[in-house]
């Protein structure tokens, strides 16, 4: 019997590990790969905000293991994967997703703290959580990680220079893995979102003059909602995704080409 299309885009039997989970894209991707039938490893660092969303996962039939962990600092990480692996026995589904902005703000007055936090919560988090969950994968056969990326990694945004630098090593470590790993079927691709509804772009979106500039320069007029992130990460986390990886998708609305158009016109 051919295998329908619908059940390439199923999770059952997989086990995904969200990290920054709590929240925004992290808690509603957690909740869709729980809908579409994955059991899920929630981490961030505040376990009461995590055990909420066990709790809706639990209520959608699918298992869900809350802990508290801050993916900077390597011995958490390790934590972490122990944790996993001891609860489901293995992690077929790794979502990079927890990140941090510190401080909106000139470059010149960035200073060594915010640099660190930023770097080692964005880049450095994912590179050694990658490499933990990407040995288990290796030696179970395989694996999908999903990396959230910005469209900061490809147009700056003004403010937030050590954000777009983190999210711009994203994207290049999404095909290093990729490349490297492939040969162990492991799939590595990233999303790179525009402005969505959380509480990171909070200081975006809730200032209307922004807000309304921001709307005018996308193409589809408007901000994303958070299923749309879900869809994108579903399509990636599954068998519908099986020949993509080392592929970001801009994921914006059509903000980067609008605003590419836009300087192009004014250039002509």
């Amino acid at each position: 019997m051919v295998e329908s299309v619908l059940s390439k885009f199923s999770l059952l039997g997989k086990v995904a590990l969200v990290t920054g989970g709590s929240r925004g894209i992290g808690r509603a991707i957690a909740l869709g790969m729980a809908e579409a039938g994955a059991d899920i490893i929630l981490a961030s660092r505040k376990l009461p905000d995590l055990e909420v969303v066990a709790h809706e996962i639990t209520q959608k039939g699918r298992g869900a293991l809350p802990v508290s962990a801050n993916i900077r600092h390597l011995p958490e990480i390790d934590g972490l994967v122990k944790d996993a692996v001891s609860e489901f026995g293995h992690i077929d589904i790794l979502v990079n997703n927890a990140a941090t902005n510190p401080v909106f703000g000139s470059v010149f007055d960035i200073d060594e703290r915010a640099w660190d936090v930023t770097m080692g919560l964005n880049l450095k988090g994912y590179f050694f959580l990658s490499q933990a969950v990407g040995r288990i994968m290796r030696d179970k056969g395989g694996g999908v990680i999903i990396n959230i990326a910005s469209e900061d990694a490809f147009r700056p945004r003004v403010g937030a220079g050590v954000y777009s630098v983190s999210k711009a090593g994203v994207v290049m470590l999404t095909q290093v893995l990729a490349q490297e790993w492939g040969q162990h079927s492991i799939r590595v691709n990233a999303i790179a979102p525009g402005t969505v509804r959380t509480r990171l772009s909070e200081v975006l979106w809730s200032n209307p003059v922004i807000l309304e500039q921001r709307k005018n320069s996308t193409a589809l007029g408007r901000l994303a909602e958070l299923e749309e992130i879900v869809g994108c990460a579903l399509f990636l986390a599954s068998e519908a995704s099986s020949y993509v990886t080392g592929q970001t998708i801009l994921l914006d609305g059509g903000h980067f080409s609008s605003v590419r158009t836009s300087l192009s016109a004014m250039r002509g």
